[in-house]
């Protein structure tokens, strides 16, 4: 009886020091997720007290404006860019740097990684500057060699490529860390067994490394395609959308009519957002099919390494 009252109050202990999280998530994560799904059915600016409700009028509005479909396929172009380079970018490098003989491993890996803990606000304003076509050090480079200047950003034909390896190098040290992970899952002595029978670097790469690290590769795209979908605090800051809508991902659309409007319709933001989450729950699905398949195909390349 003892033990139980005990045990009674350790749990209200851990429960009260749960609360405060259970308190900001739901005020902060739960309500706002919420309000988005009535926001959706009304009409409202923000600011008045005055909401009125239309029904799917948002929606139908939403579907029907030119701007949101030009949104979707930029942030689908923007996923096409970003998540092969990623994905494929970095799992040559973390070969490279899973090596033993690689001098200075630790040293490139981590040099690779600090992007990743930067403020992507703050790596946007700075990428902004240096490639001002006016006073950016990539326009004095360039003037060294006697050439125009080249705005980068201002061109819509060259904006989201460059928006996009920005992105890319930004978190292109998560992602080799995925891969690093996944190498350390190849037990040593299968290698070792291969260098006994004769199999060189390459028979053992295509052999060995590649089949075992093909259940990974199904997560880690998934992951990167899922961490596509949310680049607005880099492109806002480097372009806000411009120029002419070049680079106005699904994320600054919401943005700009909830916001950035003259007169914001919180109602027509929030069924474009509600659209948005659609598109990223079945980006979550996804994930979850890969990873059922991913443990059922690493199943199987362990018991054929077994045989």
């Amino acid at each position: 009886m003892a033990s139980q009252t005990r045990q009674r109050r350790r749990n209200l202990w851990i429960y009260a020091f749960l609360m405060p999280t259970f308190i900001l998530y739901g005020v902060y994560t739960i309500y706002p997720i919420v309000a988005s799904y009535w926001y959706s059915f009304v009409e409202w600016n923000g600011f008045s007290a005055e909401q009125r409700f239309v029904g799917i009028s948002n929606y139908e509005a939403v579907l029907a404006d030119p701007l949101f479909w030009s949104s979707v396929r930029i942030t689908l172009l923007f996923m096409l860019v970003v998540a092969p380079l990623r994905v494929f970018g970095a799992f040559f490098l973390a070969i490279l740097l899973n090596s033993p003989r690689l001098p200075f491993a630790k040293f490139f890996r981590t040099v690779y990684f600090l992007p990743v803990v930067t403020t992507t606000a703050i790596i946007g304003v700075v990428m902004r500057f240096i490639l001002d076509p006016g006073a950016g050090p990539v326009a004095a480079v360039v003037g060294w060699f006697g050439l125009p200047p080249v705005d980068l950003l201002g061109d819509s034909a060259t904006a989201l490529v460059t928006t996009a390896l920005v992105y890319v190098w930004k978190f292109f040290g998560i992602t080799m860390i995925y891969w690093l992970a996944a190498l350390q899952t190849i037990p040593q002595d299968v290698y070792d067994a291969a260098r006994v029978d004769g199999a060189g670097g390459v028979r053992i790469f295509r052999h060995i490394t590649l089949p075992m690290l093909l259940p990974f590769l199904l997560i880690i795209t998934v992951l990167t395609i899922e961490d596509c979908f949310h680049a607005f605090d880099l492109m806002q800051t480097m372009t806000a959308g411009g120029p002419f809508y070049s680079t106005e991902i699904i994320e600054i659309y919401i943005y700009r009519w909830a916001f950035a409007a003259s007169i914001p319709q919180l109602g027509f933001a929030s069924a474009a957002a509600v659209l948005f989450g659609v598109l990223v729950l079945v980006l979550v699905a996804l994930q979850g099919w890969a990873t059922l398949t991913s443990q059922r195909l690493r199943s199987q390349s362990t018991e054929k390494g077994r045989a």
